[in-house]
């Protein structure tokens, strides 16, 4: 953990010395500009500002409650030793508007000389600390629930299950076999259950389903993810079933639903909110008439300013009380509780106990985050993939050292018993599905009826039968990839041409002006390459393409790294493999887990363009061709170029 946070402070302070402010506004690290909308006195002196962003300003963004920023001014962008930043913690964010707890009892005089002003997000010390201590509860725990679940989740001491009858499942469902079987897996699991979700198979559904069912039988629940979005969409998804749900930290996704379903809103509806409110607005009316009497020093004057003073501590103290009475009430009511795993320690609800701590997206989580909630639970269920992508880990020191395996891979090895995996998957084509179902999940992965056939030709018959899986094959073409060295990336320009002209060669029959009047979804593609040259090389040649482009405006075509489609689908995906070189080096696609992802992105078809004499040097890519040429969707450049013209891609 120390060397992954000293890599990261060090990456981010790389990203951000040189970034201009647009760039760091889409990053999502920035508001600007901002205006001062209020100024208040919290805790401990400290002024508090209330900060709005224009409504046209509606980025999405990073800012949460508990990460720390920086109020700079116009004129540095950045906060600088002549015009220091203004150092503070976020406390609340609505919208374009959140409040900014400062380390000041008094304003410095730059923010107020009517520069514009913006606010940064500074380096997150906040997660590291609460990693560091959950690592520490957790090594030291003894003769306590936390040391049992360390045992029981680490494999050194069996998990228990409790017996249940056939039909103990209370909410009415329509789960298959697999789904069903993991939700009763989950009511019976004493210490640990997992929820094993392979691409297509419905975990987010299952999970959901077994929170149900978990409510109706305990008080509260914990559900975290690693992901703002992942609990963003749990959320949703548990709101829509009308369970009592409050989303703690702030939603990346601003909807409407999302937001009533967060605790300011659950605090802004309490019937004692109003009174709260009017005691605040009664102290702030007090302390500007204290400031308007500072150069009168009479007697009384004095005498009445002191009391106004003594009388708007008194009113926020009280009004401290007051909101802390809401929150708990409201937490109080609550049949779940959902936050990110670093915001189950948000001082709101560190003092709370769970019977069960639920985490989705377990097999992308960082170990000593999943920890945090973990401590506050009698018993915890993992959801995840650990076939899909692993947690992000910046030091690569760090990485190899252990911190890249996850305790959702240490459970389900040294614990197989607490796992149940879904098998039947609503995603793809058989064929699509085949090879990551061998490869990865034991040949256990079933398609459901609606998608084993589900070819292009399924969704609009004026594409003709195709091979749902295609492998094109470069060996030989003298497709050689291209080293850029300032960015340590790769490109094949080459590779790039052809997959985008079997693109357009696959669009021929349909056109895409008339989604609007088809029955179903517009189709949509997806473009994944594993280096960002070859990303880039893409894009400016997909802007050659008038029909591409389009597609692209429309966001019916989307082009990035596989990291950027996890958790999403296409109905096309087009993977280009680039690496092709006389040594046989394969880079990130030794990384098979990644590849994995991006096969298993695609519904419809999938397409592959690579250098077999390359990638041949992996056995994971000999067995890929073996699986295409055995369902005959194996074809060389040779034979693509009779057909196609070759580096113009058509407009």
């Amino acid at each position: 953990m120390q060397l992954e946070q000293k890599e990261d402070q060090a990456q981010f302070k790389l990203k951000n010395a040189s970034a201009s402010i647009k760039e760091r506004r889409r990053r999502g690290l920035t508001w600007y500009p901002v205006t001062i909308t209020n100024e208040e006195i919290g805790f401990g002196g400290k002024v508090v500002l209330e900060l709005e962003r224009p409504a046209s300003r509606q980025d999405l963004h990073l800012f949460q409650v508990g990460k720390n920023a920086s109020l700079f001014s116009h004129g540095t962008g950045h906060s600088t030793s002549d015009r220091p930043g203004l150092s503070g913690v976020v406390t609340s964010v609505r919208r374009n508007k959140l409040l900014f707890a400062t380390t000041k009892e008094e304003l410095p005089d730059w923010v107020l000389d009517g520069s514009t002003l913006g606010i940064d997000l500074t380096f997150d010390e906040v997660s590291y600390r609460e990693m560091n201590k959950a690592l520490g509860d957790v090594m030291d725990a003894r003769d306590n629930r936390v040391a049992e679940l360390r045992d029981v989740l680490l494999g050194a001491r069996q998990a228990s299950f409790r017996e249940h009858k056939a039909d103990d499942l209370l909410y009415p469902s329509a789960l298959n076999d697999s789904q069903l079987a993991a939700v009763r897996h989950v009511i019976s699991a004493q210490d640990v259950a997992i929820i094993h979700g392979p691409p297509g198979t419905g975990k987010t559904t299952t999970l959901v389903q077994a929170i149900l069912e978990t409510i109706r039988r305990e008080r509260r629940v914990l559900v975290c993810a690693p992901s703002n979005t992942a609990v963003d969409l749990l959320t949703e998804k548990l709101a829509e079933c009308g369970v009592n749900v409050i989303r703690m930290g702030n939603p990346s996704r601003v909807s409407d639903l999302l937001l009533q379903h967060t605790l300011d809103a659950g605090v802004m509806a309490h019937p004692s909110y109003s009174k709260m409110h009017a005691m605040r607005q009664t102290a702030n009316q007090h302390r500007e008439t204290v400031n308007e009497y500072i150069r009168h020093f009479g007697f009384e004057e004095r005498q009445h300013r002191q009391w106004l003073k003594e009388e708007a501590r008194t009113l926020r103290q009280t009004a401290d009380d007051l909101e802390r009475f809401i929150t708990e009430d409201v937490l109080e009511s609550v049949q779940v509780i959902t936050c990110t795993l670093v915001g189950a320690s948000h001082r709101h609800i560190r003092h709370l106990s769970f019977e069960t701590v639920f985490i989705d997206e377990a097999a992308q989580a960082l170990e000593p985050g999943c920890w945090i909630p973990i401590a506050r639970g009698q018993r915890v269920v993992l959801a995840g993939d650990h076939r899909q992508l692993p947690p992000t880990v910046k030091s690569e020191k760090a990485a190899r050292e252990g911190l890249r395996e996850t305790l959702f891979e240490k459970c389900i090895q040294r614990q197989p018993q607490t796992a149940r995996m879904l098998t039947v998957q609503y995603r793809m084509h058989m064929d699509i599905m085949g090879f990551s179902s061998d490869k990865f999940y034991g040949n256990q992965l079933v398609p459901h009826p609606s998608v084993r056939h589900a070819g292009l030709e399924t969704y609009d018959l004026r594409f003709a039968p195709d091979w749902p899986v295609e492998f094109i094959d470069t060996a030989g073409c003298g497709f050689l990839e291209v080293a850029i060295p300032e960015s340590r990336s790769t490109a094949n320009p080459d590779e790039a041409h052809l997959l985008l002209e079997r693109l357009l060669q696959l669009l021929v029959p349909y056109d895409p002006a008339e989604h609007a009047e088809h029955p179903k979804a517009p189709l949509t593609i997806g473009v994944i390459a594993p280096y960002r040259a070859q990303i880039n090389y893409l894009n400016d040649a997909i802007e050659d393409s008038e029909v591409l482009n389009d597609l692209l405006m429309q966001r019916r075509l989307s082009v990035g790294t596989v990291d950027s489609f996890q958790g999403q689908e296409r109905d096309i995906i087009a993977i280009s493999l680039t690496r092709s070189n006389p040594q046989g080096e394969i880079g990130f696609l030794s990384d098979i887990r990644r590849m994995n992802v991006g096969m298993t992105r695609a519904r419809r078809k999938l397409l592959l363009i690579g250098d077999s004499s390359t990638l041949c040097c992996n056995q994971f890519f000999i067995d890929l061709i073996v699986y295409v040429k055995r369902i005959g969707g194996y074809r060389t450049a040779q034979e693509m170029t009779q057909v196609l013209p070759l580096h113009e891609v058509r407009a």
